[in-house]
């Protein structure tokens, strides 16, 4: 099978969510020239918003190859919710789980299938401040490798302005209309680490090159240069609490 079907629920969820995305937003779509007529592939897309993928997913409709996400295991349990994620054949992540590798087990038979794989390769909302793509896991990486698929960079921005990372649905802001911007790069060259033992090393450097790919198009996207370095947000976490420690050994002498 060259591409999956886009079938019954995938369509439902379309009439469903175009209109308010349509009415709530403006559209500034690029480079779909670069998503794959025929064939799996694999997107790696930046995550800023609660809202984006709704953003990210119809860009993708539009070109007529629609994504696999890969989801944590609770949005596929009971509900209309988890009736669409099933049917639109969605793949539940058992996240700190020995299931967790089922996951890149179905996205590898998804993807040498013909199908479309997408990764949030940071795992969750990127926590950076100035909302550039953190340090990602390797995930994406791992199936890369197995496949040899191509994969494509995707950036997105937009969907913060109306909700930004972590807010609450009172915290909305349709209103001035906001722009969607998505673009699609070209595939990532990851030849030169085909055939290496997937090695932390290796796969830290292929999680990088992704990554990397897909700061360089949101940096187009923003009109403005990425930082020189990626937000780690673990290490952060640890020189926060350092910085706390310090403060409470100061104020106990």
């Amino acid at each position: 099978m060259s591409r999956r079907r886009i079938g019954f629920w995938y369509r439902l969820a379309a009439v469903l969510a175009k209109p308010p995305l349509l009415v709530l937003f403006k559209r500034d779509w690029r480079g779909m020239e670069h998503i794959p007529a025929e064939g799996g592939f694999i997107t790696v897309v930046n995550h800023n918003s609660y809202l984006d993928p709704l953003s990210y997913a119809h860009f993708q409709y539009n070109t007529g190859r629609v994504p696999r996400f890969l989801a944590k295991v609770s949005l596929f349990k009971g509900g209309f919710v988890g009736a669409v994620m099933r049917g639109t054949g969605q793949i539940p992540v058992y996240r700190e789980s020995a299931d967790a590798v089922g996951a890149f087990r179905a996205a590898v038979e998804a993807i040498n299938k013909g199908e479309c794989v997408a990764f949030y390769p940071e795992g969750t909302l990127t926590r950076d401040p100035a909302m550039w793509p953190m340090e990602a896991k390797s995930g994406a990486a791992r199936v890369a490798l197995l496949t040899k698929a191509p994969v494509i960079p995707v950036a997105q921005w937009g969907a913060n302005e109306a909700m930004p990372p972590y807010a609450k649905a009172k915290d909305l802001r349709f209103f001035p209309r906001k722009t969607l911007r998505v673009k699609a790069g070209p595939p990532v060259d990851l030849s030169m680490f085909y055939g290496q033992e997937p090695t932390a090393e290796v796969l830290r450097a292929v999680t990088d090159a992704i990554m990397d790919a897909i700061t360089e198009q949101l940096a187009e996207i923003r009109g403005e240069p990425a930082p020189a370095e990626r937000f780690i947000y673990r290490k952060a976490l640890a020189d926060k609490r350092r910085i706390q420690q310090k403060a409470a050994e100061g104020e106990n002498e």
